[in-house]
């Protein structure tokens, strides 16, 4: 830290405001926001954060504050300057991101349209929708229910529209306000979420046309009805009260934040928001700078508005002239516990679709081996074990190659020389089996070898390698804490920790191999267990032998549904009655 900054950091005030941190030219990387700023500035250059904050504070050579007189005053503020300057480190609206709106017009002859500028004109607004294709399919189907016209100028002849009974026409007939007022009513009942009337109306005509033979008619009624089932599928009753409410949830991993905003018209779900980025301050304070921006231009807004939390929520009210609260309990709860869960599940889903990345898979690699001292491990072989207490004991070994799964090299072993539970044991065995396999038959040795469990497991493993066979290939183990999560990498024996950051890509590859590995274990010795145990129920029947059992196997799968089973399936199978009746008796009575 240089001596003006160290000098200005002694300085700050004792007060609300904005600071605005600068690099070594002079622009501004960061905006943020304080209750205090003398606290808020100064923890940047204290304590530990983790890589990406310290990226921010590196390049962090001088920075100016701006006072306010409270710190909702700051949040609007903030909100202007991120606008203004648009700070690198400021990732969340400062491209003025717009949601689209279905707008009706305010003119003398009303139309729809959709438009991401809301603004005082006399029209009506409805929304904010996820996406502008969310938007266009909805007032495409108002299009056709309601005859509003379509063109932006009105034509001196009638249209097509006209003729299809889509448009009054308003280019040939003199209408006013009283002929426009019931349908613009219709439309602003549907669009703030009261299908079912509409529903209802149009499935009455659909059957009236039906009842007069007018089938075309009746087909016409028939896809409107599907249009609005298909626009209303995926919504979700949430509420009986019918009040029009926004619903925020957030979630935080790894240096990055989610948000999920559910907007709730009529007491239902109509249309989520979505937001993920990387957040380099207080995850409360940057959840309240995008809040702030969400709604800092929009004139159209709920009539109430949900939070998970009451930190930095003061002013919030007033200023948007909104009911705002933080539930406790209840119904309100249950909405901001589902949008919290669906911000966890989209964060997660990014880390996957992150971790499957080549480039950043490479660079993980690449990075790990740098972590472990090996080069770069191209080739990496896992394993792990699986049993129930000691019964059909199997393990397997999966393959990675440069950070991905080479399935057609993954292997499966079933315990031949160890009795029990013994997982150190089990571990020895099947890595003897492996490589004795590939010294005789010249296969291609791995880069690395990770095995899951800590200390134990990796000195059994170097144990046979270096003292058994003369390998000497790097090791390393991935323990599990209290609640069974990956916390920690070991290597060698005696075994080191290598510290490695959760946030890591390093750490999200290592999850990867581990989980995969397990996943494969599992299913191996599901698949063992459940062959075994039918083989042991049919073994003592005579008459059936091991292309018998195969054939029952295969086509029933599993005792259970063999012992419902009626003589006439056997029968189909070319199992003759008797035999038949013999397997069923058997099976039903050898648990009695």
């Amino acid at each position: 830290m240089n001596k003006t900054l160290k000098e200005k950091l002694s300085l700050l005030p004792d007060q609300p405001g904005c600071y605005l941190m600068k690099n070594n030219e002079g622009t501004i990387i960061y905006v943020g926001k304080a209750k205090i700023l003398k606290n808020r500035v100064r923890s940047y250059f204290t304590g530990s954060h983790d890589g990406k904050t310290q990226r921010l504070v590196s390049e962090i050579e001088d920075f100016e504050y701006i006072v306010t007189s409270s710190p909702m005053e700051a949040l609007l503020l903030e909100c202007n300057l991120i606008k203004q300057h648009d700070p690198r480190y400021n990732v969340m609206l400062k491209d003025d991101k717009t949601y689209p709106y279905i707008k009706i017009t305010g003119d003398k002859h009303p139309r729809l349209e959709v438009t991401r500028k809301v603004v005082k004109d006399g029209g009506k607004y409805f929304g904010p929708y996820a996406n502008v294709g969310a938007a266009q399919q909805t007032k495409k189907l108002m299009d056709k229910i309601y005859p509003l016209r379509k063109c932006k100028n009105i034509p001196k002849n009638v249209c097509l529209y006209y003729h299809l009974d889509q448009c009054l026409a308003p280019c040939i007939h003199k209408l006013d306000v009283e002929n426009y007022k019931p349908i613009v009513d219709e439309i602003t009942r549907f669009l703030n979420g009261n299908y079912t009337e509409i529903r209802d109306r149009l499935q009455k005509k659909m059957e009236e046309a039906s009842n007069h033979l007018d089938f075309e008619k009746a087909k016409e009624f028939r896809d409107q009805i599907y249009g609005i089932d298909a626009v209303v599928e995926k919504q979700t009753v949430t509420s009986t009260d019918y009040t029009d409410r926004d619903v925020w949830g957030y979630y935080v991993a790894n240096g990055w934040m989610s948000i999920q905003i559910f907007h709730v018209r009529q007491g239902k779900l109509i249309e989520r928001n979505v937001a993920t980025f990387p957040y380099y301050g207080d995850e409360k304070e940057d959840f309240y700078s995008y809040f702030t921006q969400f709604y800092y231009e929009a004139s159209v807004r709920p009539r109430e508005i949900l939070l998970p939390t009451e930190e930095g929520t003061e002013g919030i009210q007033e200023w948007l002239n909104v009911k705002v609260l933080v539930p406790k309990r209840g119904s309100k709860k249950k909405l901001i516990d589902m949008a919290i869960e669906n911000a966890r599940l989209f964060l997660m889903e990014k880390f996957e679709l992150m971790a499957r990345d080549e480039a950043r898979t490479i660079e993980a690699v690449k990075s790990l081996g740098e972590r472990l001292g090996i080069g770069y491990p191209g080739r990496i072989e896992a394993f792990d074990n699986s049993n129930i207490q000691g019964l059909d004991p199997v393990s397997a070994m999966v393959v990675f190659r440069d950070g991905k799964p080479d399935k057609k090299e993954y292997r499966k072993y079933k315990i031949k020389t160890v009795q029990g539970p013994d997982d150190y044991e089990s571990m020895r065995e099947v890595v003897r089996r492996r490589y004795i396999r590939a010294l005789k038959e010249n296969l291609e040795f791995p880069d690395l070898i990770i095995v899951d469990g800590g200390k134990g497991h990796i000195s059994a493993v170097v144990d046979v390698l270096e003292n058994e066979l003369g390998l000497f290939i790097p090791v390393c183990g991935l323990a599990k804490d209290e609640k069974h999560r990956t916390s920690q990498l070991f290597m060698g024996s005696p075994s080191i920790e290598v510290p490695l950051k959760r946030d890591s890509n390093e750490f999200y590859l290592l999850h990867r191999i581990q989980d995969e590995v397990h996943r494969f274990a599992i299913t191996f010795h599901r698949t063992t267990r459940g062959k075994n145990m039918l083989k042991s129920s049919l073994d003592d029947i005579p008459g059936i032998g091991e292309k018998r059992r195969k054939l029952l196997l295969k086509h029933f799968g599993s005792i259970k549904k063999m012992k419902e089973a009626t003589v006439e399936e056997y029968r189909n199978l070319g199992i003759g009655d008797k035999l038949a009746r013999e397997i069923i008796h058997h099976l039903r009575n050898q648990d009695k």
